[in-house]
């Protein structure tokens, strides 16, 4: 008799968290929206809100359908553990927030989405965290860096919205060596290219808005990995109230379904397109970890199993150019959010780090004349001749017939 296998990854999309029973048998989830969880015997009710017995007691602790959620989540990271959160930055940073208290150090990269630069810039030093951010590719410095002490190592890859790749192991080593959590940020490269527990980090931090919902519909975060950590940000969440909606935790348990299906065609599609664009003459620089010119392509195939289906570019002519170039754009929504199925494009100045001065992006490596694109499902063919006839018409009027 054949032993059972493990389950693949996209097998754990469509099942991980579903197996428990369902109101009269239902085969779908169900949308709980009880505020509250009544008992008969009060014995029984102390239990539950104790932990000593299975349960739920108030909303904005847990609910089935957001236990569900995370228990998807959980099982795609190969977690001990996970908990939910009403956004992605509530995910963050109410992460951070536990971990972190006045006198100690975290360690980082300048290169983070815009929200968590915030963080580490605006809000942690003024609880009296030291704070030190990085040069993202100077793998050497970060390292230095932690070796001076430092009680937690934050890292992106690959990171928003320049795609540059951290090389997570060496890191992770390093942090554990100085004694350090290690805290990744999966949301780019979603738990079907990348699992970062496995790459030596304690927690993966995502936010479900973007790739894990792949739908544009509903907003969340999730935190898994070390259950003692998770159990720590779980109450700091349970008590400062980020806690995800059930119907938000339905949306994105529905569009989990099809993780696998999604990210595989997002891979293949923007790879495609970036070596496209990589060719194109209005086009000065192309951000993508598949294209073998980028410099994190080893580290990317070594500990990813696809690159993803974010990429950025730079435009000749300026954020000028870029005005003239987003609105002649068909397939793709103009919009500040990722990872649907539709393609979303943003100029970071009014998308990922718009939070930020042009001078704060500039110190940070995004020029103004980047192109935050994110690859949808549609037909690649189409996508490709819809960059180029924006492309060429924004040619024509900021470059030169021979760019054109």
């Amino acid at each position: 008799m054949n032993e059972p296998r493990d389950p693949a990854l996209e097998t754990l999309a469509v099942w991980a968290g579903e197996d428990g029973p369902t109101l009269q048998g239902a085969t779908q989830v169900p949308v709980v929206h009880s505020v509250s969880f009544g008992y008969h015997d009060v014995d029984h009710w102390r239990d539950v809100a104790l932990g000593r017995r299975e349960g739920h007691i108030y909303g904005r602790n847990t609910n089935p359908t957001v236990q569900a959620f995370e228990q998807k989540v959980r099982a795609l990271e190969g977690a001990e553990a996970a908990t939910s959160f009403a956004t992605g930055m509530a995910a963050i940073s109410n992460t951070l927030f536990t971990l972190l208290a006045p006198g100690q150090r975290v360690v980082s990269v300048k290169d983070t989405y815009g929200g968590t630069n915030k963080v580490f810039t605006e809000f942690l030093p003024g609880f009296g965290v030291d704070v030190e951010l990085c040069e993202t590719t100077d793998l050497e410095a970060i390292e230095a860096e932690v070796g001076r002490g430092c009680q937690l190592l934050y890292l992106e890859s690959p990171t928003n919205p320049t795609c540059k790749v951290l090389d997570i192991e060496r890191l992770a080593g390093a942090a554990h060596r100085a004694g350090a959590t290690v805290v990744v940020d999966n949301t780019f490269a979603t738990p079907i290219n990348q699992n970062p527990l496995t790459l030596g980090a304690d927690l993966v931090v995502h936010s479900a808005t973007k790739y894990l919902g792949g739908h544009a519909d509903a907003l969340g975060g999730a935190a898994v990995g070390r259950a003692d950590l998770v159990e720590r940000i779980y109450h700091f969440r349970e008590i400062n109230g980020a806690t995800l909606h059930p119907e938000a935790a339905y949306l994105l348990l529905r569009g989990m379904k099809t993780l696998g299906l999604r990210i595989a065609r997002q891979n293949q599609s923007a790879l495609t397109i970036a070596r496209h664009l990589d060719a194109h003459p209005f086009v000065s620089a192309v951000f993508y970890p598949g294209l073998e010119g980028h410099p994190g392509h080893a580290v990317a195939r070594r500990q990813m199993r696809g690159f993803g289906g974010m990429l950025s570019f730079e435009l000749k002519g300026g954020f000028d150019a870029v005005r003239t170039f987003l609105p002649r754009l068909r397939y793709a929504h103009r919009a500040a959010n990722l990872g649907a199925v539709e393609t979303v494009v943003a100029p970071p100045a009014t998308g990922s780090h718009v939070e930020l001065t042009a001078e704060e992006r500039a110190a940070m490596g995004i020029p103004e004349s980047l192109v935050r694109y994110s690859v949808g499902i549609e037909d690649v063919d189409d996508l490709i001749a819809d960059l180029d006839r924006a492309l060429d018409f924004t040619a024509e009027r900021h470059g030169t017939k021979e760019q054109a």
